[in-house]
């Protein structure tokens, strides 16, 4: 795919122009000087339609791109759509109703796995409502709202698969390397049984506490619950190898998250990251070697990418220095582009730069020790 990629981008297929990275920008206290030049290059934004997109995936191949997007008409939620990167054009997956999130190729199949509540009845409801808001000037603070008829559906040939029917949040699905299993992340603990009266009310205030890391076949079926502490867990990934799975735990009262990561099966769980912030959107590189993740650590409204070695046992790398948004990476099959998602250009979009694989390994071998990365 990289081989491909300056023909595309002289047909305006990925992009305007590439964008200018920042230069070294002033470290915090104890921290080395930050230039995206070092790890990034020829970056440039790839989506430009709609409110915002964000969360875009890779193919197997690397050849086609899934992402979330608010640009359906009538619709102010984001939608499931599909970028081919060899031919730039676009097609919608999701059904255009309801909110949707989290879309994953299935390795070997033409398959995506995402997220929807468009067979919630109350679906158009709650589009009109938003969109009334929204043009009274009152646009609510972004925020996630786990809703409760969120469940996993399958798009590929024919009709889309349900996969999950429980009530509460079924999202943030992906598949293992082999395409047999589907990690994701659910709130269903709370619906399954009468709550005490305090958890009751936590659930109206802060659905996600009860959010926790679940395994599956790709059928769905043979459901287990691989986490199982207070707080958020979730947005799981499988590394390349599949052995492993890698996810953002919050703390319980949701003031700050850390990178962890646990055998295929649940079993030892391990903290990645601990920077007393907000450190999520874990992603494995292909090589196995690290880990890149998104963290506020130099400021709250400023979220930039970092990278931590595999095992925890360095401090992460700092590899974005623009202030605003810069989160939810993900690397291509390869190991040799990095897709994120930024609000850099004003509006969230994603973006798409080379990645230097050999230079980020340099740089994570430099990095101080971290108490052996076995912290509990």
């Amino acid at each position: 795919m990289t081989d491909r990629l300056p023909l595309l981008a002289s047909l305006g297929l990925l992009a305007c122009a590439a964008l200018p990275l920042a230069a070294t920008t002033a470290p915090g206290a104890g921290d080395p000087p930050c230039r995206e030049a070092d790890l990034l290059s020829r970056a440039r934004q790839l989506t430009f339609d709609g409110r915002r997109a964000g969360e875009g995936y890779f193919s197997p191949d690397g050849r086609r791109m899934v992402f979330q997007s608010e640009r359906v008409a009538g619709n102010p939620f984001f939608q499931i759509f599909e970028f081919d990167l060899e031919t730039g054009s676009t097609r919608q997956i999701s059904p255009g109703v309801g909110k949707t999130t989290c879309p994953f190729f299935r390795p070997g199949s033409r398959d995506v796995l995402f997220a929807s509540t468009h067979h919630d009845p109350s679906s158009e409801e709650h589009q009109r409502a938003e969109i009334e808001l929204r043009a009274s000037g009152r646009d609510r603070r972004y925020e996630w709202d786990f809703d409760p008829e969120m469940d996993l559906y399958v798009a590929g040939a024919g009709a889309l698969r349900r996969l999950t029917e429980q009530r509460g949040y079924d999202a943030e699905g992906s598949y293992s390397p082999d395409g047999n299993w589907i990690v994701f992340a659910s709130t269903r603990r709370a619906y399954e049984t009468e709550l005490p009266p305090d958890d009751r009310r936590r659930l109206e205030t802060d659905p996600s506490w009860f959010a926790d890391v679940y395994r599956m076949r790709a059928d769905g079926t043979g459901v287990e619950r691989l986490t199982d502490v207070p707080g958020y867990d979730g947005g799981p990934f499988f590394t390349a190898d599949g052995t492993s799975i890698v996810w953002r735990r919050f703390a319980p009262d949701g003031a700050i998250a850390d990178v962890w990561i646990m055998d295929a099966d649940g079993s030892d769980p391990r903290r990645l990251t601990d920077f007393g912030s907000m450190s999520w959107a874990p992603y494995p590189h292909p090589s196995g070697e690290y880990v890149f993740f998104t963290s506020n650590k130099h400021g709250f409204g400023n979220f930039e990418l970092f990278v931590v070695d595999i095992g925890g046992t360095r401090e992460p790398v700092r590899v974005t220095c623009t202030d605003g948004f810069d989160g939810l990476p993900v690397p291509s099959p390869d190991g040799r582009m990095l897709s994120w998602t930024s609000n850099r250009r004003g509006t969230s979009q994603i973006f798409l730069a080379d990645w230097n694989h050999e230079r980020a390994l340099e740089a994570i071998r430099r990095a101080p020790a971290r108490n052996n990365g076995t912290t509990p």
